[in-house]
């Protein structure tokens, strides 16, 4: 049955499980590790031929075993992203002390699913699309539709383990995760849930997509032959993002519940701020105004001012004009205290995981605060002088903090913001 909380204050939200299939390290200890290390995922892209494309590289989550999640039967009609998504939201689950095949009919309904995914199974539609106009249509999936409707990518999770909460989906493209874990704060915060199986994946790699972010010129196209040197947040000589694929995966839950059943916490979710600039369908507002305003946002609601935060896990796409602007966002959000302020960029590591970026960067987030370190921002080699913060250029630090601030930064001129604080 669920927990039933005081009308006087909402409960607080706490993370008690970490799941990861990243680019850089299958599973979460394997990601925080490469991660610390400095370990870059972006290689030559596998999955396809990208011979003839100008970029052709990519953060794939190479050696990951789809089978595992999807049987053979099952594979031809899901998406990439569904083994993704299941095996770190596995992992999470595991870590926090739940076992899904053990739980009864009404503790089922205690567990909800909320997912970020900017675009959910694309590259299966993709992929039936390509069937269709290269005369194999016998070949198209009997699940085209469902599999395509992005909502169903949710259910694919909650199917999987029997969880029947809520199953909802958030794309908001790459502040996704982030408005997800947001959301699943708020729906446990409201009492209508004590427990939130919550995160992000993304899977998007496809010759079309590909082709597409190409004609927008925002993609690196110097590091072909060195891939692992393509992703360079706020460096002088960056040119654009690496596109990647992922999952980061939490189960986040009312903290009465977590200490009730003893279970481990690393870190409470203490608050969410979230902005729209309406400004224009991919380029940021010079000013830096709005992402500044969902972490002030974020900060109100943590209750805490600007100079409490100790760390902060930037956007960071490696677009000269994202990492230029979140650096002026970031100079508004904390003012004199930004220039002391320690930040990394998890990007230069795996690329960009496009909905799932968010939730990737409060896993390292949590993890920093369990180990006492925060890793580097690889690549760093001369940084943009408009770019003049301290982003723990190349190597990890040893670094003790009770507040954070994960950032992210979307088309279509979305904002989001969490406050991460260290557990009692």
């Amino acid at each position: 049955m669920p927990i039933h909380h005081s009308r006087s204050a909402p409960p607080r939200v706490v993370v008690t499980g970490i799941g990861a299939m990243s680019p850089n390290g299958i599973g979460r200890e394997a990601f925080w590790a490469n991660t610390l290390a400095g370990k870059s995922g972006v290689g030559t892209i596998s999955q396809f031929d990208a011979s003839g494309h100008q970029v052709r590289i990519a953060g794939e989550v190479t050696g990951f075993d789809e089978s595992i999640w999807v049987d053979a039967k099952e594979r031809p009609h899901v998406g990439r992203v569904t083994p993704l998504a299941r095996a770190a939201a596995a992992e999470a689950m595991a870590d926090a002390g739940i076992d899904p095949r053990s739980l009864n009919r009404e503790q089922q309904r205690q567990i909800g699913v909320i997912l970020g995914s900017g675009g959910g199974s694309q590259a299966f539609t993709e992929e039936q699309y390509r069937l269709v106009h290269t005369g194999q249509l016998k070949q198209c999936s009997v699940y085209v539709i469902p599999t395509s409707t992005i909502g169903t990518l949710a259910s694919e999770v909650s199917m999987h383990f029997g969880l029947r909460g809520f199953s909802h989906i958030v794309s908001t493209g790459c502040t996704s995760s982030t408005d997800a874990l947001g959301y699943a704060m708020r729906m446990i915060q409201s009492g209508m849930i004590d427990c939130v199986v919550a995160g992000g994946a993304d899977a998007p790699l496809a010759p079309l997509i590909l082709r597409g972010f190409q004609l927008m010129r925002i993609m690196t196209q110097r590091w072909n032959s060195e891939p692992e040197r393509g992703s360079r947040p706020f460096s002088r000589d960056r040119d654009g993002f690496v596109l990647a694929e992922g999952s980061w995966f939490f189960v986040l839950e009312s903290r009465e519940r977590a200490v009730a059943r003893g279970a481990r916490i690393y870190g409470e979710l203490a608050g969410y701020g979230s902005t729209c600039e309406a400004y224009h369908r991919v380029r940021l507002e010079e000013c830096g105004e709005e992402p500044a305003r969902s972490i002030g946002m974020a900060l109100d609601e943590a209750g805490i001012p600007p100079e409490a935060v100790g760390y902060l896990q930037y956007h960071g796409t490696s677009t000269e004009l994202n990492d230029r602007i979140e650096t002026t966002a970031i100079k508004l959000a904390f003012g004199a205290h930004a220039a002391k302020l320690p930040g990394s960029a998890l990007k230069s590591m795996l690329g960009h995981p496009q909905g799932a970026c968010g939730a990737a960067g409060v896993a390292a987030i949590l993890l920093a605060m369990r180990d006492g370190v925060v890793h580097p921002t690889i690549n760093l080699d001369e940084a943009d002088p408009q770019c003049d913060l301290d982003y723990v250029a190349g190597t990890a630090r040893k670094l003790q903090f009770e507040y954070a601030v994960s950032n992210c930064i979307a088309f279509g001129s979305k904002n989001a913001a969490l406050v991460i604080r260290r557990p009692e």
